[in-house]
């Protein structure tokens, strides 16, 4: 069963940044990356008082993680929902204010594991990377029908790719002659196009590729952009939010809104700083957690993950 094999990331360190909250009576918590419910699982277990509401976009994701979480009856509500329709999501469900927010960031263990959503770079299957297979486009649209300076942006942009001219000079070439659907060629031609130097740094040399087109074609880090002040906005005084990253680009993002939300605004010089300046947030970790060498050892997909915490400390001023 795929459940097994998923291994929830710095999961114990989440529960624990997570849980002077959590304990409150009536505490509700959002898990705004659902996946196969493994953190989910977790909030619901350790803490038997707390309402979970889970969020995916993935409508596979939903369906194994409903019968994982079968048993915790009306205690969790699954929604199928991306996390930047957190705030319709809570006000649909008629909850003002959470105790609790849980970003798992990236593709889930099932994304990545099962061949046809086409994901890994390390086995052939179809171009599609949707997380949610109901809507958009797929990687396969982007590389056949982008522009060539759009696809370098992306690659630049999300991959942090400095082979993009290369690379795209390489798909606008081969597309012409017939359109990409599947990966193998696709990771084939990145293979080709890259000088040796570059073939040799890094791991697989189609990692960074495949990262911007799953970005772009999910539209990751405009969602996260949106999402994650949205989930501090949703928590109550004393609510805590945690975010699990696992590329730079994420992860800045997250540092900028939490940074933005723990400073004050005064206008220096003030003898006293009014209400309106203060901080709405206090951060919980020194710059970004990373895990273990032990768990990193049991679980490699938890190598690149950055976690930032933060408890948000007053209510906005209007």
């Amino acid at each position: 069963m795929s459940q097994t094999r998923h291994v929830p990331v710095m999961l114990q360190r989440c529960l624990d940044l997570l849980a002077p909250a959590l304990r409150r009576p009536g505490a509700v918590v959002v898990d705004c990356t659902l996946g196969l419910g493994g953190h989910s699982e977790a909030l619901l277990t350790q803490f038997p008082e707390v309402r979970l509401i889970a969020l995916d976009r993935d409508t596979e994701a939903l369906r194994l993680s409903g019968e994982r979480l079968a048993p915790f009856g009306d205690r969790a509500t699954l929604v199928h929902a991306v996390y930047d329709e957190l705030p319709a999501v809570l006000d649909r469900l008629g909850v003002p204010r959470v105790e609790g927010v849980l970003f798992d960031l990236g593709v889930s263990s099932m994304q990545l594991d099962e061949a046809d959503r086409g994901f890994a770079y390390a086995q052939d299957a179809p171009l599609d990377m949707r997380m949610d297979q109901t809507t958009g486009m797929s990687a396969a649209e982007v590389l056949n029908t982008y522009p060539a300076g759009e696809l370098v942006r992306i690659l630049r942009s999300y991959g942090e790719e400095k082979q993009a001219k290369r690379i795209v000079s390489a798909v606008v070439r081969e597309r012409e002659k017939e359109p990409f659907s599947n990966s193998a060629r696709l990771v084939e031609l990145i293979r080709d196009a890259l000088p040796q130097a570059a073939k040799r740094t890094g791991g697989n040399p189609a990692k960074r590729t495949f990262q911007a087109l799953r970005i772009e074609v999910n539209g990751e880090l405009s969602v996260l952009e949106r999402a994650v002040p949205a989930a501090v906005a949703a928590l109550a005084v004393g609510g805590r939010i945690a975010v699990l990253s696992y590329h730079s680009l994420e992860d800045r993002l997250v540092k900028q809104v939490l940074a933005a939300g723990a400073t004050n605004t005064a206008p220096p010089g003030l003898p006293v700083v009014p209400e309106a300046y203060q901080p709405r947030l206090k951060l919980l970790t020194r710059g970004a957690e990373l895990p273990t060498d032990e768990e990193v050892a049991q679980n490699r997909r938890a190598a690149p993950a950055r976690l930032r915490a933060a408890e948000r400390i007053r209510e906005d001023v209007a």
